[in-house]
């Protein structure tokens, strides 16, 4: 016998704390945000030159 659900009822509690970053890791976070930019905007600049070529 197949069993159907007909309603499904989340609830969820989210409790935002103070942030627990330690000074090291705020600067590895920037660098890896940093890293990202410059990645995705080479990336970027590679697929326009692909659209311009065509």
């Amino acid at each position: 016998m197949a069993i159907e659900i007909k309603e499904l009822y989340i609830k969820i509690n989210v409790k935002e704390g103070p942030n627990k970053e330690s000074s090291n890791s705020g600067q590895e976070t920037k660098d890896n945000k940093e890293a990202i930019i410059s990645t995705s905007i080479e990336e970027v600049m590679e697929l326009l030159e692909k659209q311009k070529e065509r």
